[in-house]
């Protein structure tokens, strides 16, 4: 990346929009999800997007961009006033939608798997741990309300909590 790591983001996907399993994020985010295979995907087939890591329904961690590579997953945002969060954030992403409740495999995995980035990049603070939303208010609305954030920065903090002592 070139630029010093500090966010972290937090989205929610899902393809086509709400069904869940299947190949089409994998094809979505390897730039070869067929236009044909569903009316949702010909207005998305072309686009060029990616996502360090996906975490799926069942808590299967994938990842696509090495984590010190930028990741295209945040599109026009902005972050405390910086803009382009691609350049100096991870984007995890989340199989899920903004409305339904996520699994608890994923908040197991997503906490596992932050506090390994937070080690690996101390620049990511937990305040500094975001969702989509939040760097692109009015455009993106992921992970959305169904989103348990407290849940989520419970067991972060747990987890960190035993690593230290």
């Amino acid at each position: 990346m070139g630029t010093r790591v500090d966010l972290l983001v937090i989205h929610g996907v899902s393809l086509p929009p709400g069904e869940f399993g299947g190949p089409w994020i994998d094809a979505l985010f390897q730039n070869r999800l067929d236009p044909q295979a569903h009316p949702y995907f010909g207005p998305i087939a072309g686009l060029k997007v990616s996502s360090h890591l996906l975490i799926r329904r069942d808590g299967e961690l994938i990842q696509y961009v090495d984590l010190t590579k930028r990741a295209w997953h945040a599109g026009v945002s902005s972050f405390q006033g910086r803009e382009r969060c691609n350049d100096f954030s991870i984007g995890i992403e989340l199989e899920g939608t903004d409305d339904l409740p996520y699994a608890s495999s994923q908040y197991q995995v997503l906490a596992e798997v932050s506090r390994t980035i937070l080690t690996r990049f101390p620049a990511i603070t937990p305040d500094r741990i975001v969702g989509h939303s939040d760097i692109a208010p009015g455009r993106k609305t992921d992970p959305g309300p169904a989103f348990d954030w407290e849940r989520y920065r419970r067991l972060l903090a747990a987890g960190m909590l035993t690593r230290e002592g």
